[in-house]
């Protein structure tokens, strides 16, 4: 019995190293081809408002509260949400928008637990199709590097390409009325 306590001790020890030489920062991206041109998903992307369509946090929490700016759309956008224990808390502003090519946002989540991190959409023509990517990227404490370690890139890199999936189907159906609604 006391062997199998050493050699727990010492797994135990040797993963917390490991953790503590792991990077400080972190970054997570999906991509996919969709069959649209980019202002058709730009539109999609640069209204926050339009999250609720296709965003993968969203059915996490079908009571979710939500909290719009005045304008959901382009810089300065934002939107506060109040979820169950798997949508969380926070807040997403957007800080940069480029038309038909890139929005920049800045998420803060706060609960279940803290981090502050920046989001990234590009839009790359590729003829007849757009290749979007998703990224985000943030600093990690010890916490966060322990969290990374067993699920941070495969969590948070599958709802991202749930998300994608859901923006695909949305964009290559989407008609122009469809678009022009707020």
């Amino acid at each position: 019995m006391l062997k199998f306590f050493f050699l727990v001790l010492m797994v135990v020890v040797a993963l917390l190293i490991y953790t503590a030489t792991r990077p400080d920062t972190f970054r997570i991206t999906r991509a996919t081809l969709v069959k649209a041109q980019p202002d058709t998903l730009f539109a999609l992307i640069n209204d926050l408002r339009r999250h609720a369509a296709w965003g993968p946090w969203e059915s996490l929490d079908p009571a979710m509260k939500r909290v719009y700016s005045e304008n959901s759309r382009g810089v300065g956008a934002s939107y506060a949400w109040v979820g169950n224990h798997q949508a969380g808390t926070g807040r997403i502003e957007i800080t940069e928008s480029v038309p038909d090519e890139r929005v920049r946002m800045k998420l803060d989540y706060l609960q279940p637990f803290e981090a502050h991190n920046s989001v990234e959409f590009t839009l790359d023509r590729q003829g007849e199709t757009t290749l979007v990517t998703w990224s985000m990227q943030g600093t990690n404490n010890f916490m966060g590097k322990l969290m990374g370690l067993l699920f941070s890139d495969r969590l948070i890199g599958g709802m991202f390409e749930k998300g994608l999936s859901n923006l695909k189907a949305l964009a290559e159906s989407a008609t122009p009325a469809v678009l022009e609604r707020s």
